[in-house]
């Protein structure tokens, strides 16, 4: 059952990036949450001084970590810590929501990494963090309130103990 809902979920996702009409209706059917109080912090400093880090709900991960549960109707609020040293080598998606094969060829598509340690050579940002995050997008339900409640802060504790300045967040 576990493979069928699988290639269900991959065919879907395949129609709607072929066939732009069947997307439209997905996405026309989809309501987001309505969440009060959005946090906004200002950038304080100039982005060529600033330390980014990347967060994306690609469900990407590393190998040897444990894959995103795509058994669970209400997706997965969990998220995997990204390491930028080995992630370009060797990465997993488990994600069955969105036709990801051009990201399985050139991981930068869904999560840029290589491109953002090029702008932290060229000077264009201060540095690149060298953890990240990655979360599976399609989280719905009472795993929403857990992702906010849970998941959320403690990857944003995570951010602060390694100072950084600014999030680029890649969407799967």
């Amino acid at each position: 059952m576990k493979k069928l809902n699988q290639l269900k979920n991959i065919g879907i996702a395949r129609l709607a990036n072929s066939i732009p009409a069947f997307a439209d209706l997905l996405t026309a059917s989809y309501t987001p949450p309505k969440l009060e109080d959005i946090p906004w912090t200002p950038i304080k400093k100039p982005l060529h001084e600033s330390k980014i880090a990347l967060i994306t709900t690609a469900g990407i991960h590393h190998v040897d970590q444990k894959p995103f549960n795509m058994n669970d109707p209400a997706g997965d609020p969990t998220y995997h810590m990204i390491d930028t040293k080995i992630i370009e080598k060797e990465y997993v998606i488990t994600h069955d929501y969105y036709d990801h094969r051009d990201a399985e060829k050139d991981l930068n598509i869904i999560f840029p990494v290589t491109r953002l340690k090029e702008m932290a050579a060229d000077g264009i940002v201060g540095s690149a963090a060298r953890h990240h995050f990655s979360f599976m997008g399609h989280t719905k339900g009472s795993h929403l309130d857990d992702l906010i409640e849970n998941y959320a802060p403690q990857v944003a504790v995570n951010l602060v103990q390694d100072h950084v300045d600014a999030v680029l967040l890649t969407p799967g």
